[in-house]
């Protein structure tokens, strides 16, 4: 159609003896801006918190990644064993497939052990209290790590024709959607949902219970996650006509309520 978002013609530049992929470059430059604005929000809850966020990210990013891409390779393993799988795929991240579930959820333990032994040096805040000051920097390198997707034209929805549309190359459309030239950009969609989350957020009082902010952070975004999850149309397993993304989407939910809940009852 006339009016269309276009997909990348590459994923990767060289500088000399360097591959740079795109899809990498996303989460770095997501990482960085985190640790930066993360690092500004802590040091509003603790005076002597200086450098802690980037001591932690040392530890949970790494976490982080090998996280996603466990989530990953767990929920798809057919691409990686078996006939049709190659299990030295695995290691290769730069081609996309880093599960967001797996990544908070592992990263999260990382930096809390890292956030328990800084503790030990230097009188810091409740670990829930660093977890608030980070959500919204989280969220930001979120948003900016799904256009990695768009680089390696991935993850997109059904068929759309709107000038928001985002165009996919023959070679990267699934099968039974070879005719189709324009689809819904759902890294696009969930960028924004991402950065919706992290300005309501940032707007919240910094007085509100510890963790009361990171509860909230993950609620709204698996809320958005499962709409958009249902537009998608890359394999996934099934059952009941919801994604298995879907499923985790509800739990993550129900979880986070039952967090916040405690969290207000122990408030009052």
């Amino acid at each position: 159609m006339r009016f269309s978002i276009p997909t990348p013609t590459t994923s990767a530049f060289e500088i000399g003896p360097l591959t740079i992929h795109m899809y990498a470059l996303c989460i770095i430059v997501g990482v960085a801006l985190a640790i930066w604005l993360g690092n500004k929000r802590f040091l509003e809850r603790a005076e002597n918190g200086f450098g802690v966020v980037a001591d932690v990210a040392i530890i949970a990013v790494p976490a982080g990644v090998i996280g996603g891409r466990l989530y990953h390779v767990i929920t798809t393993p057919e691409d990686y064993f078996g006939s049709s799988g190659n299990p030295v795929e695995i290691v290769k991240i730069w081609n996309g497939g880093l599960g967001i579930w797996g990544a908070i959820s592992l990263g999260a333990v990382g930096a809390y052990f890292a956030y328990r032994n800084l503790a030990k040096e230097k009188v810091l805040p409740s670990f829930l209290t660093f977890a608030d000051a980070l959500a919204p920097a989280i969220l930001i390198a979120q948003a900016l790590g799904r256009w990695g997707n768009w680089f390696n034209a991935e993850l997109f929805g059904r068929p759309l024709q709107a000038p928001w549309a985002l165009a996919i190359p023959d070679y990267a459309r699934p099968v039974g959607f070879e005719n189709f030239e324009t689809f819904h950009p759902t890294f696009l969609y969930e960028s924004l949902w991402c950065l919706l989350i992290a300005f309501f957020l940032i707007s919240r009082r910094v007085d509100n219970k510890p963790g009361a902010i990171f509860t909230q952070y993950v609620f709204l975004y698996a809320i958005g996650r499962f709409f958009i999850e249902s537009i998608r149309i890359d394999r996934a397993h099934q059952w009941a006509g919801l994604r298995l993304n879907q499923y985790v989407a509800l739990l993550v939910v129900a979880g986070a309520t039952a967090a916040f809940l405690k969290i207000s009852r122990t408030s009052r």
